[in-house]
């Protein structure tokens, strides 16, 4: 071989994209640990949230430790809030995300989901006495919701003129709702269940219903040994009913029909 094929052999060499090491399966490294990291935010409840004696508790922690239970693994709670529960997966804090996570097409683009084993409304709630006809009405209005949640999306797209008031976590919406800061939110019908509870003598109701989203486990993209397993686990826990009572247990009515079919 001459100089001048030598000097074009590296050149093409130099030239050519770098091979991106192939990244470990994702399933195969939680079974080689022998422990699942659950990503949960406990700032919303119903979902998540802690109890008087400071544990963990709410449908998201029951749905993870049942998921780790019949793996036969423990569960290391990776405690997250609204806006970084996208962060923490794609850095690999989290093996995946159950925290009422919305399937949405601009979260689609970025991590993938597997099979929805729930549902969560998007309202517009404020106090029985407060008129609000349609979203026009709303304009100049102090309006709260969490940021970074699909209810904070949905609002904001869809707002004519309220000046929406963003807060880091359900857990601080309904602490500012019920301290008369906003009178106002736009959030699930289980955040408002939830003031209510904590403020029964001026209660909340729905006013307007924007949306119906399912909800399903996030996981990072490519992942399809991961999806593949978690959906044929929550088409069994559907069938059984275990998802379903847990379901009930934290928000008071049951899954929908058809997708307990």
């Amino acid at each position: 071989m001459n100089r001048r094929t030598l000097l074009a052999a590296g050149t093409a060499l130099a030239l050519a994209p770098l091979a991106r090491p192939a990244l470990a399966d994702a399933l195969d490294s939680i079974r080689a640990r022998k422990k699942l990291l659950i990503a949960i935010d406990l700032g919303n409840p119903p979902f998540g949230q802690s109890d008087a004696q400071m544990q963990p508790t709410g449908s998201d922690v029951e749905t993870g430790k049942l998921l780790a239970a019949d793996w036969g693994m423990p569960m290391e709670l990776v405690q997250v809030t609204g806006p970084n529960r996208v962060p923490f997966l794609l850095t690999g804090k989290a093996d995946m995300v159950i925290a009422s996570f919305s399937v949405t097409p601009e979260r689609e683009k970025v991590i993938d989901f597997s099979a929805p084993y729930g549902v969560i409304q998007i309202v517009v709630a404020a106090k029985k006495g407060v008129e609000i006809k349609d979203l026009a009405s709303l304009a100049g209005k102090r309006v709260g919701t969490t940021r970074g949640s699909s209810n904070d999306k949905e609002f904001t797209d869809r707002n004519t003129g309220a000046q929406i008031i963003r807060y880091d976590d359900d857990a601080t919406l309904i602490t500012a709702l019920v301290s008369g800061q906003v009178d106002i939110m736009a959030t699930s019908p289980q955040v408002m269940q939830a003031a209510n509870q904590r403020h029964p003598q001026a209660p909340f109701e729905v006013k307007i219903t924007l949306k119906t989203n399912n909800y399903a486990i996030g996981i990072r993209k490519g992942e399809t040994a991961l999806q593949t397993e978690l959906n044929s686990w929550i088409s069994a826990n559907l069938k059984n009913g275990k998802l379903n009572e847990i379901y009930k247990k934290f928000l008071g009515v049951d899954l929908p029909p058809a997708m307990l079919a």
